[in-house]
């Protein structure tokens, strides 16, 4: 597994903010879709410091967080109580995270094509 989603679990689940800021492309982008906020609307958050800032307040939900393969790509699965909850997809450009896809409605969810990675 790389070592930059080791990274952004360690960071995810300590609330490192400036740790999570060294992971991220100054103008990286996170799309998260509506049963995945805080409010009934897809959010989308521009730029390193407020994506690292979102990530902070989810820390507590990061301790359930486990790499995975999702659609043949390294991600992150989140899964309280063994029971699939939200999944983030990365892409990734000279070792800088420049998007975050967050998935948690259950239709797309379904879709996905999931694999556990080990730690």
């Amino acid at each position: 597994m790389t070592s930059w989603l080791l990274q952004v679990v360690a960071a995810s689940r300590g609330g490192d903010f400036d740790a999570l800021v060294a992971l991220l492309d100054p103008d990286v982008v996170l799309r998260a879709d509506r049963a995945a906020g805080p409010t009934p609307e897809p959010v989308v958050l521009h730029g390193a410091h407020r994506v690292a800032s979102g990530a902070r307040l989810a820390s507590e939900r990061a301790r359930f967080t486990q790499p995975a393969l999702v659609n043949g790509s390294v991600g992150l699965v989140m899964a309280p109580r063994g029971r699939l909850f939200l999944v983030l997809g990365f892409t990734i450009i000279d070792d800088k995270i420049t998007e975050i896809d967050v998935i948690a409605d259950p239709d797309r969810l379904r879709d996905l094509d999931l694999a556990v990675l080990e730690d």
